[in-house]
């Protein structure tokens, strides 16, 4: 019974409380934020030895936590994709499947659809302009909009800052517009 509850996707009520928790804990143990997009810099400083003023700064102290994190978040996705692999389809309502289907894109098998994720899709053009781009996108995005979904969604809604609930907002936009304008032409049908 415990090893099902395991494997079974949480509800909402039970995650969202707990993702609530872990930032307020950051805030109260060190004042930190509940946030990933920061860790590329302290990756950055701690490997690349650099000249450039932007890499020049104590990175064990400010950032060593965060690696530590994203590692956490690395190791948690394994142990939760792998180990703990939920053996049920993937649950998508029959009109999101039907869209799906509409551009041949298949995704009964799993959350990877092999329209989209392959070795030989992601070598093709399309698939390094939606790797790459995409990448890209998010990288910019992200350095522009000073923080990333989980900073300003997670943290930034949390303090009621009004720059987040922007930020978030054109997230939610950008996913909608990549969605009905960009997915479809970039598939291969």
């Amino acid at each position: 019974m415990i090893a099902e509850w395991w494997q079974r996707p949480w509800p909402w009520y039970v995650t969202g409380p707990l993702v609530g928790l872990v930032a307020l804990g950051l805030r109260m143990i060190g004042n930190k934020r509940f946030g990933v997009s920061s860790n590329l810099r302290h990756l950055c400083a701690a490997l690349v030895p650099s000249d450039l003023a932007y890499f020049r700064y104590d990175w064990r102290r400010i950032g060593l936590w965060n690696l530590v994190f994203i590692a956490g978040v690395v190791v948690g996705g394994f142990v939760g994709g792998v180990l703990l692999a939920n053996p049920h389809p993937v649950a998508i309502t029959p009109a999101a499947q039907a869209s799906l289907a509409a551009l041949g894109i298949h995704p009964a098998a799993g959350l990877m659809p092999r329209e989209l994720f392959t070795w030989q899709v992601l070598l093709s053009v399309r698939g390094l302009v939606m790797i790459v781009g995409g990448g890209f996108l998010i990288g910019f995005g992200a350095a522009y909009g000073g923080g990333c979904t989980s900073g300003h969604g997670i943290t930034g809604l949390g303090e009621l800052q009004l720059p987040s609930l922007i930020a978030v907002i054109s997230f939610f936009a950008a996913g909608a517009g990549a969605s009905f304008v960009l997915l479809p032409l970039l598939v291969s049908r």
